[in-house]
C-alpha cells in the first residue's frame, strides 16, 4: 500500500492534510482531505470513451454528508441517508463550477466525482474543503484535467480577512465567500455580505487567492509523488478541418453583419442565425450527402464560428447583440399587487426576462426545519425559484426540482435576507416564490428585484430595497468589454457571468463564474463599478414602483400578536397531551405557538380575526393569572354538591362556594337554584392555608339585608357551625345533612 500524505498550514497554525492511497483504490482517483476532525473522501471515475455525438463535458458532481460522521441518526421513517438535501446540492454545485471549465474542450468522456463527509466537527465547515478533495482525487488519477484548482472560504471579520472561518464566527462576519481558483486565475466566487463595499470584496478575492496558491502547490506535489503527471490519451472528436475552414469562410461575415443589426427579440435572432446555417447546408449538401456525422460536425463548427463573429462584433463595434451600449440596462417595467389573494405579489420584467413573485406570511409552525448531518436549526425566511420550460418557449416535461433552480433560489435568498426586519419587528415566517415566466438572461437577478417588490407589497418592513444585475465579459487578446445586464446569448458566448446584488449602500450577495484565463483585478474592479451603477439604476425603478413597504399588512393576512408568560405556566397553557392549547385554537380560530426563552414563555397568537386573537390572549392570560383574595370573577358552575358548588372562575382554576355563601338568607339546597354551566359572579374570600384551595362567595357581592345581624354560629355535635341568620328568622332548623351523614355511617357499620 503506497500511502502519500501532504500537509500545509493555513497560516495561523491550522493544518490541512491530503492523503491518498489508503481508501477507494479501485476508483480512477481518490483522496481524503482533513482539517481538524472534518474529513472528506473524494473519488473520481471516468469512462474510457465518449458517447456517440457527444460534444460537451458530461460531468456529474455529487456531495453527501453521512450522519454517522457527526454521530447522529438520520431523521425520517427509514433512518438512512436519502436524496441530496438543498445544502448538499449547493456544495456539489460549488465544486462542479470550479472543475468544469478546466477539463479539455475536446474531452467528452463521462466523469463522475463523488465527495462524502466521513467525519465532521462543529467548527469546520466541509464546503470549504470539498473542491480541494475533488481536485486532489483528479490529481492522482490519469483523467485529463487542467488543474490543480482549489477552494477556500474567506470572511471579513473584525476588519481582517480570515481563511476557512470557524463555523461559530461566520454569522458575525461582514463578508462570507467561497472562492475557487488555480494558481493563476480565479474561477468561481459565491457568497453573501452585509452591504460591504466593492473594495472590501476585491480584497477578499485577493486574500482567498493567496491561500489557494498554497493548496494548489500541495496538489501539484501530490501529483508528482503519485506518478500521475502523464494523463491518459483520448480521441473524442472526429474532425474535418477542410469543412471547418470552408464553413468559417462562408458564414463568418454573415454572422458578424447579422449581429450588428441589434435585434432585441431573442427568437428572431435565433431564427436569423439558424437561417445562415441552413443556407450553407442547402448550398453545399443534398439529402444523400448530409449524413448524421456531417451534420453533427457542421453544427459544432457553425456554433464556434457564430461565437467568434458575435464576440468580434462586440469588441470592434462596442455595441451589443440587441443594439444596446455596453453598460445599458434593458427596458424595465414592474407592478405590485397583481394577485389579489396573495399576501404580497409583484411582476418584474427586464427586457425578455420576467419574474412573477409572491410572498406568503405564516407562523412559527411554518418554519423550515433544517436537519442535516452538520447544520441543524430552523429557517424563518424561504425563497423558492421555479423555471418552467415555457419560459424559453420549449417543450419539456417538469421532472421535479433541478439543481439550477436550487442554486438560483439560494442566491436570491442570500441577496434579500440581509435587509429583512428582525423577528421581534416581524414575527412571521416569510416565503417568497419566484416563477420565471420569460427568460433571456439574468432570471435569478429578476427574482431578487421581484422578490424585493413583493416583500414591500406585503408590508414587510425591509430596511432597504435590493436589486440585482448580471455582468458579462468578452475578451480577446488585449481587447475586452464588460457588459451590463447580459442576455442569455452573452452568458453562453461570453467569458464571465458575474451576478451582483445589493442596496444603495453596498453588496449583499454575489456569484461569479469565469471561463477565461488571465482575468485581471482591474477588469474585476471595472465590472464591480459598472454593476454598482446598473444596480442604482434598477433601484430607482423599484422605488418608483413602490417607494417603501406598505404601512400595514393586507386585511386578509393573519395577524400575529406576541405575549410573554411565566415559564412555569407553559405546561398549564398546553395542557395534558396538548388538550388545552388545542381547545383554545379550535374555539378562537387561532394558531398558537409557544417557545421557552430564558425564564419566560413567548406565545405567538395568529389569526385573520382580531376578536379571535383577543379571545385567545384573554384565555391564556386567565390561565396564567394567580388568584388573590378580593378578586371578582364570572365563574361557571362545574358541579353541585349538598354543601355547595364548585365553580371554575378561570380556565383550569376552580373554587368552592359553600352553600352558606350563596345568599344572605339561609339556603337549604342549591338544587333548582343553580345548574351546571350557569354563570355566577363571585368573589374570592379566602385561601385555605393548608391546601391552597380557594373559597368563593356570591353573597359577598350582594347588599347586606337591612337588620341583618352577624352572629357566631352555634357548634353542633359534629363540629359544624350554623350559618349566620337574621333576627327575625326564628324558623327551627333541622340538621338534615348531619343526620344523613350519621345514617350513612350507621349503614356502613352494619
Amino acid at each position: 500500500m503506497n500511502i502519500i500524505t501532504k500537509r500545509f498550514d493555513l497560516g495561523d497554525g491550522r493544518m490541512v492534510e491530503i492523503e491518498t492511497g489508503k481508501l477507494a483504490k479501485q476508483a480512477d482517483g481518490s483522496a481524503v482531505v482533513r482539517m481538524n476532525d472534518t474529513m472528506l473522501l473524494a473519488t473520481v471515475c471516468a469512462k474510457k470513451e465518449a458517447g456517440e455525438h457527444v460534444d460537451f463535458m458530461p460531468l456529474t458532481v455529487d456531495y453527501q454528508e453521512k450522519y454517522a460522521a457527526m454521530g447522529r441518526f438520520p431523521g425520517g421513517f427509514f433512518k438512512r441517508e436519502a436524496r441530496p438535501s438543498e445544502h448538499e446540492i449547493l456544495i456539489a454545485r460549488l465544486v462542479d463550477r470550479a472543475l468544469r471549465p478546466l477539463f479539455p474542450s475536446n474531452f467528452h468522456a463521462e466523469v463522475q466525482v463523488q465527495i462524502t463527509l466521513i467525519s465532521g466537527d462543529k467548527d469546520t465547515m466541509p464546503d470549504q474543503l470539498a473542491a480541494l478533495a475533488a481536485a486532489s482525487a483528479l490529481a492522482v488519477s490519469d483523467i485529463p484535467f487542467g488543474g490543480p484548482v482549489s477552494e477556500v472560504r474567506v470572511s471579513y471579520l473584525d476588519g481582517k480577512y480570515v481563511i476557512n472561518t470557524p463555523l461559530q464566527d461566520i454569522d458575525r462576519a461582514d463578508l462570507d465567500l467561497i472562492v475557487a481558483a488555480t494558481e493563476e486565475n480565479i474561477m468561481m466566487v459565491e457568497g453573501e455580505m452585509k452591504e460591504v463595499s466593492e473594495d472590501i470584496m476585491l480584497g477578499a478575492l485577493k486574500a482567498a487567492h493567496e491561500a489557494i496558491k498554497i493548496q494548489c502547490k500541495a496538489i501539484a506535489e501530490l501529483t508528482v509523488e503519485a506518478g500521475k503527471t502523464e494523463k491518459r490519451e483520448y480521441c473524442h472528436e472526429e474532425n474535418d478541418e477542410e469543412l471547418r475552414q470552408r464553413l468559417h469562410d462562408a458564414v463568418y461575415q454573415k454572422c458578424y453583419d447579422f449581429s450588428k443589426q441589434g435585434i432585441a427579440n431573442k427568437h428572431q435572432r435565433e431564427e436569423g442565425f439558424e437561417n445562415i446555417k441552413k443556407e450553407f447546408i442547402e448550398a453545399n449538401y443534398t439529402e444523400e450527402t448530409l449524413t448524421d456525422d456531417v451534420k453533427f460536425m457542421i453544427d459544432r463548427y457553425y456554433h464556434d464560428t457564430e461565437r467568434e463573429a458575435m464576440r468580434d462584433m462586440v469588441l470592434n463595434e462596442r455595441t451589443r447583440l440587441d443594439g444596446r451600449q455596453l453598460d445599458e440596462i434593458r427596458p424595465l417595467w414592474s407592478e405590485v399587487s397583481y394577485l389579489p389573494s396573495a399576501h404580497g405579489s409583484a411582476i418584474f420584467t427586464r427586457g425578455e426576462t420576467q419574474s412573477l413573485s409572491t410572498v406568503t406570511l405564516g407562523t412559527k409552525l411554518d418554519e423550515q426545519i433544517i436537519d442535516g448531518a452538520v447544520i441543524e436549526g430552523r429557517r424563518r425566511f424561504l425563497l423558492h425559484y421555479n423555471f418552467p420550460a415555457f419560459a424559453t418557449g420549449e417543450v419539456k416535461g417538469n421532472r421535479g426540482l433541478s439543481r439550477r433552480e436550487v442554486g438560483h433560489g439560494h442566491l436570491a435568498w442570500r441577496a434579500l435576507k440581509e435587509v429583512l426586519p428582525s423577528e421581534t419587528e416581524c414575527p412571521y415566517t416569510i416565503r417568497v416564490v419566484s416563477d420565471i415566466l420569460e427568460s433571456n438572461g439574468s432570471s435569478s437577478m429578476a427574482t431578487v428585484c421581484a422578490g424585493c417588490l413583493a416583500l414591500m407589497d406585503a408590508g414587510v418592513k425591509i430596511r432597504k430595497p435590493v436589486a440585482g444585475i448580471a455582468m458579462g465579459l468578452i475578451s480577446k487578446g488585449d481587447k475586452w468589454a464588460v457588459l451590463s445586464d447580459i442576455l442569455g446569448d452573452e452568458d453562453h458566448l461570453g467569458d464571465m457571468d458575474f451576478k451582483v446584488t445589493g442596496t444603495r449602500d453596498g453588496i449583499t450577495a454575489c456569484q461569479m463564474d469565469i471561463k477565461v484565463d488571465g482575468l485581471s483585478y482591474d477588469i474585476l474592479a471595472k465590472a464591480l463599478e459598472q454593476a454598482r451603477q446598473g444596480r442604482l439604476h434598477i433601484l430607482d425603478h423599484i422605488e418608483a414602483t413602490i417607494p417603501a413597504p406598505r404601512e400595514d399588512y393586507k386585511p386578509f393576512v393573519p395577524r400575529i400578536v406576541q405575549i410573554q408568560i411565566p415559564k412555569d405556566f407553559i405546561g398549564a397553557v398546553i395542557g395534558k397531551g396538548g388538550e388545552i392549547i388545542q381547545k383554545i385554537q379550535a374555539e378562537t380560530n387561532t394558531v398558537i405557538n409557544i417557545e421557552e426563552v430564558g425564564d419566560m414563555g413567548i406565545v405567538d397568537v395568529a389569526s385573520p380575526d382580531k376578536d379571535g386573537i383577543e379571545a385567545a390572549i384573554k384565555w391564556i392570560k386567565d390561565i396564567c393569572t394567580v388568584p388573590e383574595v378580593g378578586q371578582i370573577y364570572d365563574a361557571t358552575v362545574v358541579s353541585i354538591v349538598e354543601f355547595g358548588a364548585f365553580l371554575e372562575f378561570l380556565p383550569g382554576k376552580e373554587g368552592l362556594m359553600h352553600i352558606s355563601e350563596y345568599d344572605w338568607n339561609r339556603t337549604e339546597t342549591l338544587e333548582g337554584l343553580l345548574h351546571e354551566g350557569d354563570t355566577v359572579r363571585v368573589k374570592i374570600i379566602a385561601v385555605d392555608e393548608k391546601n391552597g384551595k380557594l373559597k368563593l362567595s356570591r353573597r359577598a357581592l350582594m347588599p347586606k339585608p337591612e337588620g341583618y345581624v352577624e352572629e357566631k354560629p352555634a357548634r353542633r355535635e359534629n363540629g359544624d357551625r350554623r350559618p349566620p341568620r337574621r333576627d327575625n328568622d326564628n324558623r327551627e332548623r333541622t340538621p338534615r345533612h348531619n343526620d344523613d351523614r350519621r345514617r350513612s355511617s350507621d349503614t356502613h357499620r352494619r
